[in-house]
């Protein structure tokens, strides 16, 4: 709102930055434009203010889907007045000249015009679209709708110099009930792939479990058999061992026998060369004793017998005994 001050029966208006300013004066145009400050006769002047800030118009309304759903829209407007002197000639824009005050309400008039053709443009869309796609994508396809609609379609707004700057859709909501019902169901979804999760980890728990005793049989097998193949290589290094101890005792054996029957054999004839040796000489011995006389021959044995007698300390000879023996020596001849 513009700042109005009164001196001698003139007025002095001093605008603001945001706030275009147009003084008519006896119909014709004497100040047009923004943070003008000036003085003029309030019995004169006719005043405008025509705001060209941006503005935020906020919007809840409720709409009705293609399978009879009531859903609640919120979205936000942002406009602003581009064409003052146009929409000054369309809106009544006009202020008191003694207070600044605008006569009328021009923005509720941009506002209202806006707000029919946001909610024409949004049912258009929300009306053809179900319920489910309407919540899950709806935000989207109003959005486009109402700023396609709003800067292409919509002549009146252009003809009163407004534009609109930005559409933002907050939120389509269903009807309490029904937004419970769908939650319910998506939940109930959420709870069976949480379920399933919990199976589907569950089961590669097991599946796990199965591969690490399948891992763990295995690795017993492969132990016994390494086991087996340890007992059979004892068994044929025994063997092995039982086989050479064998042939080395039959070696041994062999060598020992061979070495006793050359032993054997080297005995035997050393004692057939002994023997012969004896026989020869007492076969020389015998010749020798043959050519001699029989006396020498009793002489010799007696002397061979003597030499062979054990030890005697005493010895008795009777005539008896002597006599026959002297008779066979002979003496007695």
């Amino acid at each position: 709102m513009v700042d109005i001050k009164c001196r001698f029966g003139f007025r002095h208006l001093r605008g603001v930055p945001t706030a275009h300013i147009r003084h008519l004066r006896g119909g014709k145009l004497v100040h047009d434009g923004t943070g003008l400050s000036f003085w003029y006769r309030p019995l004169a002047a006719a005043l405008s203010e025509i705001p060209v800030d941006d503005r935020e118009l906020p919007l809840l309304f409720h709409a009705r889907t293609a399978d009879f759903q009531d859903v609640t829209v919120q979205l936000a407007l942002t406009f602003r007045v581009v064409d003052p002197a146009l929409a000054a000639q369309r809106i009544d824009f006009s202020v008191d000249p003694d207070t600044g005050r605008w006569r009328g309400d021009p923005l509720a008039q941009i506002s209202g015009l806006l707000t029919e053709n946001a909610q024409q443009y949004a049912l258009d869309v929300l009306t053809r679209t179900p319920l489910a796609e309407a919540l899950v994508d709806g935000v989207g396809a109003v959005r486009d709708r109402i700023r396609a609609g709003l800067a292409e379609e919509d002549t009146r707004l252009a003809q009163t110099g407004s534009a609109v700057l930005d559409v933002r859709v907050v939120a389509i909501r269903a009807e309490p009930e029904v937004e419970k019902a769908l939650q319910t169901t998506a939940r109930e979804k959420v709870q069976q792939e949480a379920d399933r999760a919990t199976y589907e980890r569950r089961a590669l728990a097991v599946e796990r479990e199965r591969a690490i005793g399948e891992n763990e049989l295995q690795n017993k097998i492969e132990l016994a058999r390494r086991e087996e193949q340890l007992l059979a290589q004892r068994g044929a290094n025994a063997r092995r061992q039982a086989e050479e101890a064998a042939a080395a005792d039959h070696i041994e054996t062999e060598a020992r026998a061979s070495r006793e029957t050359r032993l054997a054999q080297v005995n035997a004839e050393a004692t057939r060369t002994l023997g012969e040796a004896e026989a020869a000489g007492e076969a020389a011995r015998l010749a020798a004793y043959r050519d001699l006389p029989e006396p020498v021959l009793r002489a010799l044995a007696v002397k061979e017998l003597a030499a062979n007698l054990p030890k005697i300390d005493s010895l008795v000879l009777t005539p008896d005994l002597i006599a026959p023996l002297l008779a066979r020596l002979g003496i007695g001849s």
